[in-house]
């Protein structure tokens, strides 16, 4: 009795002993809490990181799609009305400081908006008599003025800013460059210049009735000076003139190369001058309104850049024709592009902007800013008082205004990015020089005149050309490679394989971009038929060299170690992509022909027979080169995961099967592959977001040229390549340097919506097999 007690207390001790161990230190809960209060707080930084760029990117987009803010009560009104007189014409310097009126009588009234005063010009260029008409042309500084004497006067004006005792002054210049007669009262002038070049249309009124003349001036610059302007040439073309029929207008483009005269029938005549003289030819005779009950032009007048014709009816229906060659007729016309609202009644007056395809228009008591490209209204308001006469600054950030009441009102203007826009970015746009609307992008051009074009659609086509491409290389070649590693290959080899696959991953996409431009493009340029021939024979010599494996007795394969087979089968491998290479030469002189044009004769050339039957281009840098080089950094990324997931499914399901007499591989196609389908869709979707992301490889590999086909022989631009190429040169805060922010929204929201597409499909999988 006395034994058994002492046992029991000795097992007692023991037990107390041993519940001694699961005691935890002090030190190691405070780690853990610590541990565990850090990942938290990590995870949150990362969240928040992420919504913060998303905020960041966000704020630069938002100001695209706000609409031109026009200060009416922060106007700026002269103190003093001008003198009175009828004012025939206004323009102003680029500040908009010092804005001038020219009078029916000739004189130039200067009114300096910074301290009120009203100065007139001394130039006295008249003679006596007075202006019948007159013409600024504020892109060249030229002010074109007619008499009723029958002469044409070119006036010539210019800013310069001074400095004197820490004082700005705005100061101006006046010159008269050239002078000339023509028979008659002159009714209207228009000038347009080409460098060295002036083309002057005069309309004039005569006893026998009207008659149009162009007049030709030209200089001759030297070193020293720039040479007087002297008349080489006029051309009558009163005979053109319609007898009956009234002449409302004449207009002159700034190339020097087109006049067009505006009939009061509201018929349009439109004249081509080729050559440096005056061989002028009639190109087109149109009527904008024929559709209309009201069919007479009110005002036309041209877009920046002289290609579009802003033309409104007295109506006031206000429409826009464009200068395009169409299918039927390689002759550059004009015809209808665009339509806006209606205005209000007759327009009484027309600006077109120095920087854009906005203008502004209006009547008498209203003005509205429109920008011609997406046909959007960007501004529109009743005015407080009665305009005669109105401009747009040269910088575009003010509205000038001459009231009846004869004094100069500017407003500020806000509208830094008017080419943008939902439609813009997203919708189809008649551009000027086309004849149907397309997508396109193209942000910068040769001349100021250019015409934006901003849509993101051929980019976002190239990110999804670019990815489907590389995605329909990587994922077979990374699958089946996991499958094979996973459930065939010897666990030692597995050990050199996994490694060297993440290694891959490593590798800079500049390098591989690198590679693809400068060795495999010009590698593959030639050899198509070959990796055409390489990419049918290969597969197929793997699925017959496996279809003879399997069917062979126990008593041949069991001289090949199991999970070795791929040392007799890579031979092969190597051996029919061998075969192959060298097989695409003849296969393309069989297949791949065309006739030579000087020989006659049939050659095998794959590109040149690509174009000809596909009626598509054929490059050297196209998608099939960043297919193959985007899948080789997408290869390792979707290899590694499902990889991990098929290793990760239970081994008791394999033996199972494998009991139940399964062969090897309907054990991975029917078991472990289901089991494992959400972590190898996981892989796929970060290979997808691999690859939809990918910049340089883009970049250095393909044209880089926004086109939206489907051709694998052509190159494309992907959103991420167009971010790194165009933001470098694009000026902080303007449209283009937002609309690449905008970009980058869309390139977020992609991969946003595929992760959750991905991580709802992988959800799905887990429940569907989770009983497994």
């Amino acid at each position: 009795m006395k034994q058994s007690t002492e046992t029991s207390s000795s097992d007692e001790t023991n037990l107390t002993l041993d519940e001694s161990r699961f005691d935890v230190s002090s030190k190691v809960i405070h780690t853990d809490r610590f541990m565990t209060w850090f990942i938290k707080l990590g995870g949150v930084l990362v969240v928040a990181a992420v919504v913060a760029i998303f905020v960041f990117i966000t704020s630069q987009v938002l100001p695209l799609f706000k609409g031109a803010s026009v200060d009416l009560p922060g106007a700026t009104t002269t103190e003093n009305a001008l003198p009175p007189g009828d004012y025939l014409g206004i323009a102003a310097d680029e500040w908009m400081e010092k804005p001038f009126a020219v009078r029916d009588d000739g004189k130039i009234i200067f009114a300096d908006l910074v301290n009120g005063e009203l100065t007139e010009s001394e130039l006295d260029y008249l003679e006596g008599g007075n202006l019948s008409t007159v013409s600024i042309e504020s892109g060249e500084g030229l002010i074109v003025a007619g008499t009723a004497a029958g002469k044409v006067h070119l006036v010539e004006y210019s800013y310069a800013p001074t400095f004197k005792d820490g004082v700005r002054t705005v100061n101006e210049n006046l010159e008269v460059v050239f002078t000339g007669e023509f028979e008659g009262s002159i009714r209207k002038v228009s000038c347009g210049q080409s460098g060295n070049s002036r083309l002057i249309a005069v309309l004039t009124e005569t006893e026998s009735g009207p008659k149009l003349f162009l007049d030709l001036v030209q200089r001759k610059k030297s070193l020293i000076s720039a040479g007087d302007w002297k008349e080489v040439g006029k051309l009558d073309l009163s005979e053109s003139l319609r007898k009956g029929i009234g002449v409302q207008d004449i207009m002159v483009t700034n190339r020097a190369d087109s006049v067009l005269v505006v009939f009061d029938n509201g018929e349009i005549d439109y004249y081509f001058r080729s050559g440096s003289g005056l061989d002028t030819e009639l190109r087109q005779t149109f009527r904008p309104f024929q559709d209309q009950d009201i069919q007479k032009i009110a005002r036309a007048d041209f877009l920046l850049g002289d290609v579009s014709l802003v033309l409104s009816s007295d109506a006031g229906v206000n429409r826009i024709f464009s200068l395009y060659r169409s299918e039927s007729d390689p002759i550059r016309k004009f015809h209808q592009t665009k339509e806006f609202p209606p205005l209000y009644d007759s327009p009484a007056y027309y600006s077109p902007s120095f920087r854009n395809k906005s203008f502004l228009t209006g009547t008498s008591n209203t003005a509205t800013l429109r920008y011609a490209t997406t046909q959007a209204i960007r501004w529109e308001s009743e005015l407080p008082w009665e305009v005669s006469h109105a401009l747009i600054s040269k910088k575009s950030d003010a509205l000038l205004f001459l009231t009846k009441d004869l004094r100069f009102v500017r407003i500020p203007v806000d509208d830094p990015h008017p080419e943008a826009g939902m439609k813009a970015f997203f919708g189809k746009i008649l551009y000027e020089g086309s004849p149907e609307s397309k997508y396109e992008w193209q942000s910068t051009g040769g001349s100021d005149d250019f015409e934006s074009k901003l849509s993101l659609i051929p980019l976002i086509f190239g990110t999804l050309k670019g990815t489907l491409y590389a995605m329909l290389f990587a994922v077979p070649v990374a699958l089946f490679g996991a499958i094979y590693t996973a459930e065939f290959l010897d666990p030692k080899n597995k050990a050199f394989i996994k490694p060297a696959m993440e290694i891959m991953a490593s590798l800079p996409s500049v390098v591989l971009g690198f590679l693809a431009a400068l060795w495999l493009a010009p590698v593959i340029e030639n050899r198509v038929p070959s990796v055409l021939c390489a990419i049918i024979l290969v597969p197929l010599g793997a699925l017959l060299f496996g279809t003879i494996w399997s069917r062979q007795p126990k008593s041949i394969k069991r001289h090949i170690k199991e999970g070795y087979e791929f040392l007799y089968f890579a031979p092969v491998m190597l051996l029919l992509l061998f075969i192959g290479w060298h097989l695409g030469p003849l296969v393309e002189s069989i297949l791949f022909t065309v006739k030579d044009s000087e020989t006659g004769t049939r050659t095998g050339d794959f590109s040149r027979w690509w174009p000809a039957i596909t009626g598509t281009a054929y490059e050297q840098r196209n998608s099939l080169v960043v297919g193959f080089m985007m899948g080789f950094a997408v290869i390792p990324i979707v290899f590694t995961i499902a990889e991990d997931s098929l290793s990760n499914v239970p081994d008791s399901l394999r033996t199972g099967s494998l009991a139940l007499g399964a062969s090897r591989w309907q054990c991975a196609w029917t078991i472990v592959l289901p089991t494992a389908s959400a972590g190898i869709l996981s892989a796929i979707m970060i290979g997808l977001g691999r690859a939809v992301g990918e910049t340089m490889i883009v970049v250095m590999a393909t044209g880089n040229t926004p086109i939206m086909e489907w051709n694998l022989f052509s190159g494309m631009r992907t959103l991420s390549a167009n971010i790194a190429v165009e933001l470098p040169e694009a000026p902080h805060h303007s449209t283009l340097y937002r609309t690449l922010f905008l970009g980058a929204v869309v390139l977020f929201l992609m991969t946003f919506l595929v992760n959750t597409v991905a991580e709802v499909l992988r959800q799905h999988l887990r429940e569907k097999y989770k009983t497994v």
